[in-house]
């Protein structure tokens, strides 16, 4: 029996962890600039990097992790540096020129990876499959991670017809409050990744 308990609980983890909507305006600064058809390519390209890095680690990740010595704190602290990068590159406007950007697919990073597929929903997903002990629990996880990859393509796919309506000056500015969002995100992924490692010790 499909186990609809599990499924409501990874998919609401994962829509607070990814969060669509907070992902909305980053999407539209690290892809301004560049045709419809592409921003909604790069939309499909980025929840399907999302979708096969977690698909990956919910099979393997545990497995991954202890091979590579890799613990969640560093994979955290990691990602948010990576972040932090990208996200002082938003707000200096380094991002609008062009050969800084129309050669570098944002799509996969930081999009993809660490922005959806970041470290909080990389543990989400292997804790709850590996709690998934029946065949049921374990259809409501992969269905789960399926319909919250549903939702963010559509979510990211839609927002673009904010850009024809904000024009120029708009996309600016959603680029300047990308950067800070992501600046925000970054610190506090790396904060909790020390957190973490402090309280280790």
């Amino acid at each position: 029996m499909f186990d609809i308990a599990v499924f409501g609980s990874l998919f609401l983890t994962l829509f607070v962890i990814m969060d669509p909507p907070g992902v909305t305006p980053i999407f539209l600064g690290l892809t301004a600039g560049r045709p419809a058809a592409v921003q909604k390519r790069m939309a499909l390209q980025a929840v399907l990097v999302a979708g096969g890095v977690i698909a990956v680690f919910g099979l393997l990740g545990q497995r991954i992790l202890d091979y590579l010595h890799i613990s969640v704190p560093a994979l955290m602290i990691a990602g948010g540096v990576l972040l932090l990068l990208v996200a002082l590159d938003l707000l200096t406007g380094k991002t609008d020129e062009p050969q800084q950007t129309k050669d570098v697919n944002v799509a996969l990073v930081p999009l993809g990876m660490p922005l959806l597929a970041g470290p909080g929903a990389i543990v989400s997903v292997i804790l709850a499959v590996e709690k998934a002990g029946d065949v049921g629990s374990q259809v409501a996880v992969w269905t789960a991670i399926l319909a919250i990859h549903v939702v963010i393509w559509l979510i990211m796919r839609n927002s673009l017809l904010v850009i024809r309506v904000i024009k120029e000056g708009g996309v600016v500015l959603v680029t300047r409050l990308a950067g800070m969002l992501l600046a925000a995100i970054a610190v506090q992924q790396i904060i909790n990744g020390v957190t973490q490692v402090v309280q280790g010790v």
